[in-house]
């Protein structure tokens, strides 16, 4: 299995196969849209961060590891949502179904964010690293739109001398001429539309299409980057006062693989525990489960079923998300923009 995963790895690398989804996939999306879409940054009252790790595929060795940190803010000293019809008091639930009776939305405001995202893939590993920025308009009185820009730099490593060949005695003419590393300038877009209950948003990823080459070999460099483009959608209803469930799709295209499509469901007790699921077509189901700890913590988990051929040889996929609500001045248990 770790050679058959070498042998993708270069093709994928070093133009025999040029296109593929380069950016890594995530289970709990829906609770951390950010890391898809710049334009939610500054979406909070608070300083929303999020530390997470990502294991796919697990019993293959060599298979895609994620970790990533994000965070972002609002800018400016006022708060956003200062009626106090709004939010509820101190402690209390945010998103019971009486105050969103009574949910405004948010002034016009700027926001932004940093996201640093480490994928490894056997010899292969990938660190983007981007500053955001968002501006909010206020449609209505309950509805907010945001247009954002994430900027940053992504660094593509090939260990070499990890790379495990049949025949030791010959040197690959494509690997002898290596390039271990390069540094490639990022851009992303995104839109978001939001308000009490509803969110959809677009995002595109990587548009700026650089070059990918590990070899100075001319027969070898046909490699490059391609645009991921997302859409994002989901909608909060109350079953009780305080019961609520959110589903929830996201659509991704990466040329020429594809499309794929998650559909979600996300049940919440007063969004202090919740439970959910979701199906990627032709890849997996997915089991989630939730706790927000206290006005500062919250823990989520996902695992994945595998149901592509992979599940012979793959024990499924962990997801895990550590949560941090800094500045949480209405000392909320859960944010209630972010579902």
């Amino acid at each position: 299995m770790r050679r058959s995963i070498y042998l993708v790895i270069i093709q994928l690398l070093l133009g025999r196969c040029c296109f593929a989804q380069q950016r890594p996939q995530y289970t709990q999306y829906v609770l951390n849209n950010y890391l898809l879409n710049p334009a939610i940054s500054g979406i909070e009252n608070y300083t929303d961060i999020k530390v997470g790790y990502r294991k796919q595929w697990a019993g293959i060795d060599n298979a895609p590891q994620t970790s990533f940190v994000t965070a972002n803010w609002s800018l400016g000293s006022g708060y956003l949502w200062k009626n106090a019809l709004s939010l509820p008091d101190k402690g209390d639930d945010p998103m019971d179904r009486n105050y969103m009776q009574n949910y405004t939305s948010s002034p016009a405001h700027h926001g932004m964010g940093v996201i640093a995202v480490y994928d490894k893939l056997g010899p292969l590993s990938r660190l983007d690293a981007s500053l955001t920025y968002a501006y909010h308009l206020q449609l209505s009185n309950t509805y907010n739109l945001s247009v954002g820009v994430a900027a940053g730099v992504s660094r593509v490593a090939l260990d070499i001398n990890a790379l495990t060949f049949e025949d030791q005695t010959r040197v690959d003419p494509s690997i002898s001429n290596g390039i271990p590393s390069q540094l490639k300038p990022d851009l992303s877009l995104g839109v978001w539309l939001y308000s009490g209950r509803l969110f959809a948003g677009a995002s595109v990823q990587q548009i700026l299409q650089q070059k990918l080459s590990f070899t100075s070999d001319p027969n070898y460099n046909m490699g490059k980057e391609v645009p991921h483009f997302f859409i994002t959608a989901g909608y909060k209803v109350y079953i009780d006062d305080e019961v609520s469930a959110t589903p929830s799709i996201m659509v991704k295209q990466v040329s020429p693989v594809p499309v794929s499509v998650d559909v979600n469901l996300k049940v919440s007790f007063r969004d202090r525990l919740w439970l959910g699921g979701s199906y990627r077509k032709d890849d997996s189901f997915s089991a989630m489960a939730g706790i927000n700890i206290s006005k500062l913590l919250n823990l989520t988990y996902a695992y994945d079923f595998t149901t592509s051929g992979l599940n012979q040889v793959s024990n499924g996929s962990h997801e895990i998300v550590l949560g941090l609500q800094l500045n949480n001045v209405y000392e909320v248990f859960s944010g209630g923009r972010m579902w």
